[in-house]
């Protein structure tokens, strides 16, 4: 087709330069062997671009084999890269959970991503006075004191087993031990239960325990470890801060689900 085109021009240009003489052989030769010429010149150019052009087409394929070569290995190694950040992320998170919680009655802490920031002795308020405070608290086994105060003042007092139905003696002192989650953040004590919702991990389970209700000093619900654990050097009946299972009330509690005369578990859950 190239080839036709050039001749045409060629023809055309003939024509415009001079008349041909066809009563003229010689000259009509000549002008047949010079556009020959220039058509094989033509031909010569039309096949050094054709390859040219396969070569760059050829070159040209051969870099977008390598670019999408490349862009999957982009995409995996940005797929690799996002999935360590999550989990760079998780394991910071982790490191600095530190979900911090209490397991009354018992000297040490849950097995499993958990550390004990101390083992002590569960204490709080006498139980029949009326300004006593509320709370169960975990005292330290070694106590930083000092004596400066002389005025006023509030008291702190053992805790203890007040009945034989948790598996001790009446008198015996409740230990208590605070506990660290090395993995999650956030501690629920659920009461009435005995086993986490879903997402949730159990730290321990065991029985819904208060001050006794005809008691003058207010009081908080705790739970108490299932296998509770006694104070070794604590067996002398010296009452304290007293604690109690929970007995369902109907009325204004619900029942059902809840049962009158039955006596509420708990469980004790992080995430």
């Amino acid at each position: 087709m190239v080839v036709s085109i050039f001749m045409i021009i060629f023809i055309l240009q003939v024509f415009a330069e001079k008349r041909i003489l066809l009563n003229d052989p010689a000259l009509v030769q000549s002008q047949i062997l010079a556009l020959e010429r220039r058509m094989a010149d033509v031909v010569t150019k039309n096949s050094d671009l054709a390859a040219k052009y396969n070569d760059v087409i050829a070159k040209y394929n051969d870099l977008s084999t390598k670019y999408t070569e490349q862009s999957g290995k982009y995409t995996d190694l940005s797929t690799i890269y996002n999935d360590l950040s999550t989990k760079y992320n998780t394991l910071l998170t982790k490191g600095n959970a530190g979900g911090i919680f209490i397991r009354w009655g018992r000297k040490d802490c849950p097995r499993n991503n958990k550390e004990i920031i101390y083992s002590g002795f569960a204490g709080g308020s006498w139980y029949d006075h009326t300004g006593a405070a509320a709370e169960f608290v975990c005292l330290p086994r070694d106590p930083d004191l000092i004596t400066k105060f002389t005025s006023h003042y509030a008291y702190m007092y053992g805790s203890e087993y007040d009945s034989t139905e948790f598996g001790h003696h009446n008198g015996d002192d409740l230990p208590c031990s605070v506990c660290r989650s090395t993995v999650q953040s956030s501690v629920l004590m659920i009461p009435g239960k005995s086993s986490c919702y879903d997402n949730w991990s159990m730290q321990y389970h065991g029985y819904l325990v208060a001050g006794h209700y005809t008691y003058k000093a207010a009081t908080q619900y705790i739970c108490l470890d299932e296998h509770p654990e006694a104070l070794t050097a604590g067996h002398r009946n010296e009452n304290g801060k007293m604690f109690y299972p929970v007995e369902a009330v109907c009325g204004s509690l619900a029942c059902p689900p809840y049962q009158n005369g039955t006596y509420l578990t708990c469980v004790v859950c992080t995430k």
